[in-house]
């Protein structure tokens, strides 16, 4: 018998209003596995992060979360899940322990149990001799590390983290991800949603979300791949006058994003020096990269991942 996903959703959809958060969106997640939602702000990826988290209410499609239904089992789910929002939610003038015990409170635990429960998560995320430290003299890093202890301590089998790196420095970045590697070799399910493609690079398995729907799945390398090639990036004062000329001139697909022309060729270095043999005084300047997720973004809604951001709803709940 196949392995039931920790996380199902399937042809889930949302509305606020007249204006669609969600469109039909389908995937699972395995036991075990960081997954991440990768998307712009206003992509749909904040309003599936509550439907999982039982925040808002399943309006059509559906959620499972170890195998509990979201829409008629929210309290089943919450006992599966731990969760760790964008905003802090530390008391910033407790200790490290403090803050812990309280939260165990909010679980019915107390005296032995709990202290054995929190030294073991304090330990899984590094924090041990921290724990008579005051909450605001520690760094952002560490202050994301106990909002993480604290969710995990009622053991849960599935972390929810929503832009779990904003405001942290790239050494505290790369501190948090070792420990959600950690906790993924351990067994614990844990989903992420991002606006920051390097990030999402470190997942596991990728969906991208655009407008609400979801225009790509599966592992990072896996989408770069499908894009193919190379990616040329080209600059010019007359960027719709060049997209002209290289298509009367050679058989590509030039796409204007921008003040920018963007091509994909499976030799790319040998079109650079045809196109600038071929439009010397047009281009300003061309850049030949790998495919990146960006690219893929790109290649799947036809415009920049950011453009999409600017776009977006005007506020917080849209997104």
């Amino acid at each position: 018998m196949p392995e039931t996903p920790a996380i199902l959703v399937d042809s889930l959809s949302h509305h606020y209003g007249e204006r669609q958060a969600l469109c039909e969106v389908s995937f699972s997640v395995g036991t075990g596995e960081i997954f991440g939602l990768l998307g712009p702000n206003g992509g749909g990826k904040t309003t599936l992060f509550r439907i999982l988290g039982t925040l808002l209410p399943v309006q059509s499609g559906r959620a499972v979360v170890c195998g509990h239904e979201v829409a008629s089992e929210p309290a089943a789910v919450r006992r599966q899940l731990g969760v760790t929002f964008q905003s802090p939610s530390l008391d910033a003038k407790l200790t490290v322990a403090e803050n812990l015990k309280y939260q165990g409170y909010l679980y019915g635990l107390s005296g032995r149990p709990l202290r054995a429960r929190m030294d073991r998560m304090l330990a899984r995320v590094g924090l041990t001799d921290r724990v008579r430290d005051i909450v605001e003299t520690l760094s952002g890093g560490l202050q994301r590390r106990v909002e993480i202890a604290k969710s995990l301590l009622h053991e849960p089998r599935v972390l929810l983290l929503d832009e779990p790196s904003t405001g942290l420095d790239p050494g505290a970045r790369h501190d948090l991800w070792r420990t959600l590697q950690g906790l993924r070799d351990e067994g614990v399910t844990v989903l992420v949603t991002t606006h920051l493609m390097e990030e999402a690079e470190r997942c596991d398995r990728l969906g991208i979300l655009s407008q609400g729907r979801l225009v790509a799945l599966g592992e990072p390398e896996e989408l770069q791949s499908s894009v193919g090639g190379d990616c040329l990036t080209i600059q010019s004062s007359t960027p719709d006058r060049l997209a002209d000329a290289i298509r009367q001139q050679f058989p590509l697909d030039v796409r204007k994003l921008g003040d920018s022309l963007r091509i994909e060729s499976s030799n790319g270095h040998e079109l650079v020096r045809d196109l600038v043999a071929a439009f010397p005084d047009q281009i300003r300047s061309i850049a030949l990269g790998k495919p990146t997720l960006e690219d893929v973004f790109i290649q799947r809604t036809g415009h920049r991942f950011w453009e999409e951001d600017a776009a977006g709803p005007p506020s917080a709940s849209a997104h």
